[in-house]
């Protein structure tokens, strides 16, 4: 789990990234989240955006993502989805400690 300190940490990280995968009509899928899961382990940082079409509920989308990927929810605000999840192999993000 998180903290506060750590979801605004990595929420300014991620303010300057552009999202790498869109969900649309189609939803979430297994494809997509293989896709999710190798893209996470690379960046540990991820934004993920939807799509107008896309007729679900943006949080369920977000919890939904997060759990079958692994993945901690860091935020989503408007139509876009910010994941992390310590890579194994290629850490490259410190998060602040927590008390």
């Amino acid at each position: 789990m998180l903290t506060g300190k750590q979801k605004r940490y990595l929420r300014s990280l991620a303010h300057n990234l552009q999202p790498i995968f869109q969900v649309g009509k189609g939803g979430v899928n297994d494809q997509l989240i293989r896709h999710i899961e190798e893209a996470i382990e690379t960046r540990e940082l991820i934004k993920i955006s939807i799509l107008n079409n896309c007729l679900e509920d943006r949080y369920e989308i977000g919890d939904e993502l997060s759990k079958q990927s692994g993945a901690e929810l860091v935020q989503v605000i408007g139509k876009t989805i910010v994941l992390y999840k310590e890579s194994k192999d290629k850490k490259q993000i410190e998060l602040p400690k927590s008390k």
